[in-house]
């Protein structure tokens, strides 16, 4: 068998394996996935914001202008030091948690019925992961919220041998990890919802062995002089 229909039986037999096995076979996918990763803007379902480390936040006390900030940081261990009540633990909680919580710590020694509103001033930029076969793999910082397609984007696209209908999104939720497979070739052409990328993803395109086979066979054949008229 001569190099040209060696390479030939090589791409086939590639493409036959391929088929047989899907690291992703497990993970969820179709209307499974979107339930955990719902779409980007989806009206029914409105996600609580969590406080992150360097964010900046205000503090008001309802009749107490001596303990109502402006602006308060949270620093990089993810607390804020409040009068009368010290260190308080801001990461993870929403603005609603740390008022319960600064109100209790007022409420217990000090302020009767104290009323505190916690808002957020500033918003760290947060972090997702693009691993894979993208252009340029790496952690980019996202403000709040992003899609899927814009992620990817950020990445700059995906390559020649990536696997464009099943890019996962790893994401950890009430301290379990999940895995969503969703169809970015579907997504792009408005056959499915681009989901919503969240700080914290991690989103992974895997590999096409028959296409990275095919790259192969592609920049092997004008050396094998595979094409040639008959």
């Amino acid at each position: 068998m001569n190099n040209k229909f060696r390479l030939a039986a090589l791409v086939a037999a590639s493409s036959f394996a391929s088929g047989c096995f899907s690291p992703s076979a497990d993970l969820a996918r179709g209307d499974e996935a979107y339930r955990i990763m719902p779409s980007a803007g989806a009206s029914e379902r409105l996600v609580e914001y969590r406080i992150g480390v360097l964010d900046t936040l205000s503090v008001r006390v309802f009749q107490e202008p001596e303990l109502t900030f402006e602006q308060i940081s949270v620093n990089s261990a993810g607390t804020i030091n409040f009068p009368f009540v010290g260190e308080v633990v801001a990461e993870g909680k929403t603005p609603i948690e740390l008022s319960r919580e600064l109100e209790a710590g007022l409420g217990s020694r000090y302020i009767r019925d104290p009323q505190v509103v916690v808002g957020v001033v500033a918003s760290a930029a947060q972090r997702v992961t693009v691993d894979g076969m993208v252009t340029s793999p790496g952690v980019y910082e996202i403000a709040g919220t992003t899609s899927l397609v814009e992620s990817i984007a950020r990445a700059q696209g995906l390559t020649n041998t990536a696997v464009d209908d099943e890019v996962i999104i790893f994401r950890e939720i009430d301290g379990e990890r999940f895995g969503a497979v969703f169809n970015l070739k579907a997504i792009r052409e408005g056959r499915a919802s681009d989901p919503e990328v969240l700080g914290g993803d991690r989103i992974v395109v895997g590999y096409s062995a028959v296409r990275g086979i095919y790259q192969d066979f592609l920049r092997a054949a004008p050396i094998l002089n595979v094409f040639t008229r008959f």
